[in-house]
């Protein structure tokens, strides 16, 4: 995994895992990686790896089953999915309707291109 040093490592690790949520390779209630299995997966130190998860429990997006592991918790899709919609509206957007203004670009513009976008994405799935 490539790492950006603007973010810690641990928090890049979290994204990762929101990732898998979002794209439902990690289901609610199923096992997910160990530590061990993810720090060697991202090629860190166990310790940064335990980090994320000891976030990731406290944003109650998995949880541990003592002896057997961890497993994305019944609504983690859900507490994912508000997670990172309130940094995109909060974090992300801003920039953007900065970078609109700097550079003129009307919403009408970005709302064409949205279409487009997924125009394309609905022809690349059938």
């Amino acid at each position: 995994m490539d790492f950006d040093d603007s973010k810690p490592i641990y928090l890049q690790i979290v994204d990762f895992f929101y990732e898998n949520i979002l794209v439902k390779r990690w289901q609610e209630d199923e096992r997910i990686p160990s530590v061990r299995e993810i720090a060697v997966m991202v090629e860190v130190n166990p310790n940064t790896a335990i980090r994320a998860f000891t976030y990731l429990q406290e944003q109650e997006v998995i949880y541990n089953k003592r002896g057997i592991g961890y497993f994305v918790s019944e609504n983690g899709y859900n507490k994912v999915l508000d997670i990172k919609r309130k940094e995109f509206m909060e974090e992300l957007l801003p920039d953007i309707f900065k970078k609109m203004g700097l550079l003129d670009i009307k919403f009408e513009e970005v709302k064409d291109s949205f279409n487009q976008y997924l125009n394309n994405i609905d022809h690349e799935n059938k």
